[in-house]
C-alpha cells in the first residue's frame, strides 16, 4: 500500500476580478491535479477540512467572501454536497482535530460554535471589538483561539463553551494575549494538550510572539523588517516561516548550537526570557540571516509544510504555489494550476481514501468503486441561525463506530498452526521444539512429586507431636484427678472417727448420771 501525500488548496478572485475560486487536491510530488470542487470563493481563513479516517469519509467548508453563506463538499463528489445559511457572513472558521464542532467568526467581533453532526448552536458571543482574522482550535481540540483586527488574543476552553449549565452565563476567557500593537494576521499552536502546547501568533507590527498558555506569559517577540502575513511552524517545534507581503519568507530557528566551558557542543533554546526579550532577525547575524531567507518576489498569502516536515510550500496572489526543500532552500516545483487566482489556503494531508476517481487505498478485496461508497460520509447538518434551548436538549446525534473486525484474508493469513506456534514462542521462549517442552514437563511433575512427599513428611511430624501433646496433656489430668480422689478420702476418715468418739464420751456421762 502506497501512502501518496496531497496539498488541498483554496482559490479566491484576484483583484483584476477573475471568475470563481475552487477548492482543488493536488499530488505533491508531481502537481497533478486529483480532485477539483468550484463554485466556491473561500477568503483568507475560511476553509476548515476533515479527512477521511475510522472508516467515514471526510469533508470541507468554505466560507465565501462575499455571501453569509458556507459550501459544504465531501471527497466522493464534485459537486457541492450541501449549502448552510449562516446568521452572518464569517471573516473565519475553524474545525476542530475530530471534526465535531465548527467555530465561525464574524466583523464585528462575535464567534459563532455548531456542532456539525446536528447542526445545533452551542454558543454565541461577542469575543472581541473588531473583526476577526483567524480562528484555531489547539490540537486536542481543548480550546478555541481568536486572533482580531483590535491586536487582541483570546484564549477559550472548549468544555465550557459547550457545558449546559453554563449556558445562561457570559463566557468568559481563559486567557487574552495583548501585546501586540497592531491586528493579529495568523495563529499557529503547537504540539500537546492543551495548556502544556506553546503557541505562536503573527501580526502586522512586524512580530511573531511565542506564547506559553500554562503560564499564560509571552516567553519570546521575534521582530521581523516587514509585517507578517502568515506563518508555519515545524511539527518538531525546531523553526518556523513567516512570510510578508513583500514575497520574502524568514526561516527562524528556535534552537542554536554553542559551546559549553568544556568546549564541546550543545544546543540550546532560543529565547524564553518573556516580555523583554526581543530578537531582531536581520540583528543577529546579516550574513547567516540571509542564508535563512526565501524571496518570492510576490504576497505570500498562505503557507504550510509537508506531513514528512522535508518541503515548505508557499501560495501567492497570483496563484502560483512554491514548493522549496527546507534543508537547502532549494525549489522543487511550482504548481501553476491555479493562476491567476489568488491562494488563500494551504494544506497537506494524505490522499483520502474515498477521492472520486480514484483507486481506494483500502486494499479490499472488491472493487475501487464499490470500496468508495461504502465509505459513509460523516453527517453535516445546516446549522442553526439562533440559540434553541429546547432543540439542543431534543437532538439527536448519529456515530458511525469504526469497524475493528476485518475479513479473513484481507491484509494478511494467520493459520492457527502459526497463531499456537507464535503462542508457544512467546509463553515458553526456552523451549525450542516439542522435543523440549516434553523434558520440560516431565521435570515439571518431578518437582511436583517431590514437593508432594516432603508436605507428607511434614503431616507425619505434626501428627506425631499432636499425638505426644495429646497423651502427656489426658495423662496429666487423670493424676490431677486421681490425686483429689485421695485428698478427699482422708479428710471423710477423720470426719468419721471425731464422731464416734463423741457418740462414746456422751454416752459415758449419762451413766454417771443415773447413778
Amino acid at each position: 500500500m502506497h501512502l501518496n501525500e496531497a496539498v488541498l488548496c483554496a482559490t479566491a478572485p484576484s483583484g483584476s476580478g477573475s471568475g470563481p475560486g475552487t477548492l482543488a487536491l493536488n499530488d505533491i510530488q508531481t502537481g497533478t491535479t486529483l480532485a477539483s470542487w468550484k463554485q466556491t470563493s473561500a477568503a483568507t481563513h475560511c476553509t476548515a477540512t476533515v479527512q477521511s479516517r475510522n472508516g467515514q469519509g471526510g469533508f470541507m467548508l468554505a466560507a465565501q467572501q462575499d455571501k453569509s453563506i458556507m459550501n459544504v463538499y465531501n471527497f466522493q463528489k464534485d459537486q457541492l454536497a450541501l449549502k448552510i445559511v449562516l446568521p452572518e457572513r464569517l471573516s473565519a472558521i475553524a474545525v476542530d482535530p475530530k471534526g465535531k464542532y465548527c467555530a465561525g467568526a464574524t466583523a464585528q467581533g462575535r464567534i459563532f460554535l455548531w456542532e456539525i453532526a446536528s447542526g445545533v448552536m452551542f454558543n454565541s458571543w461577542d469575543a472581541h471589538y473588531r473583526q476577526i482574522n483567524v480562528l484555531r482550535f489547539t490540537q486536542d481540540g481543548a480550546a478555541l483561539l481568536a486572533g482580531s483586527e483590535d491586536s487582541g488574543v483570546s484564549v477559550w476552553s472548549t468544555p465550557r463553551l459547550v457545558d449546559e449549565t453554563l449556558q445562561n452565563e457570559l463566557p468568559t476567557p481563559y486567557c487574552s494575549f495583548t501585546d501586540h500593537t497592531l491586528p493579529v494576521t495568523d495563529i499557529v499552536c503547537g504540539v500537546g494538550p492543551f495548556p502544556s502546547c506553546r503557541i505562536i501568533t503573527a501580526s502586522v507590527d512586524h512580530t511573531v510572539k511565542l506564547w506559553d498558555p500554562a503560564s499564560k506569559t509571552l516567553l519570546t517577540t521575534f521582530y521581523f523588517p516587514q509585517p507578517i502575513t502568515c506563518i508555519s511552524w515545524d511539527p518538531t517545534e525546531r523553526l518556523f516561516f513567516a512570510a510578508s507581503a513583500d514575497g520574502s519568507i524568514h526561516q527562524v530557528n528556535l534552537f542554536r548550537q554553542r559551546e559549553d566551558k568544556y568546549s564541546r557542543a550543545a544546543m540550546e533554546a532560543v529565547g524564553g526570557a518573556g516580555v523583554s526579550d526581543v530578537i531582531r532577525i536581520n540583528d543577529i547575524d546579516p550574513k547567516d540571516a540571509k542564508k535563512r531567507l526565501i524571496s518570492i518576489g510576490e504576497p505570500v498569502t498562505a503557507m504550510t509544510i509537508s506531513l514528512s516536515g522535508s518541503m515548505l510550500l508557499a501560495g501567492t496572489t497570483s496563484g502560483l504555489i512554491h514548493i522549496y526543500d527546507i534543508a537547502s532552500h532549494q525549489q522543487l516545483r511550482t504548481l501553476s494550476s491555479h493562476k491567476g487566482m489568488a491562494i488563500t489556503h494551504l494544506s497537506t494531508m494524505l490522499r483520502p481514501p474515498d477521492l472520486i476517481g480514484h483507486v481506494s487505498l483500502t486494499l479490499s478485496a472488491g472493487a475501487a468503486g464499490d470500496t468508495r461508497e461504502n465509505i459513509p460520509v460523516r453527517p453535516v447538518a445546516p446549522f442553526q441561525r439562533i440559540r434553541d434551548a429546547k432543540a439542543r436538549e431534543a437532538h439527536e446525534v448519529s456515530l458511525m463506530l469504526p469497524q475493528h473486525s476485518t475479513p479473513p484474508g484481507t491484509f494478511f493469513s494467520y493459520s492457527r498452526e502459526e497463531l499456537i506456534k507464535d503462542h508457544a514462542f512467546f509463553v515458553q521462549p526456552s523451549a525450542a521444539g516439542p522435543e523440549a517442552a516434553g523434558v520440560s514437563l516431565q521435570t515439571r511433575v518431578s518437582e511436583l512429586e517431590g514437593e508432594v512427599s516432603r508436605l507428607r513428611e511434614q503431616l507425619n511430624k505434626a501428627k506425631g507431636i499432636n499425638d505426644v501433646m495429646w497423651e502427656s496433656v489426658v495423662q496429666r489430668i487423670v493424676a490431677e484427678g486421681k490425686e483429689k480422689g485421695q485428698e478427699k478420702g482422708r479428710e471423710n476418715g477423720v470426719a468419721g472417727d471425731q464422731d464416734a468418739d463423741a457418740q462414746t464420751e456422751s454416752g459415758r456421762r449419762r451413766k454417771r448420771n443415773r447413778t
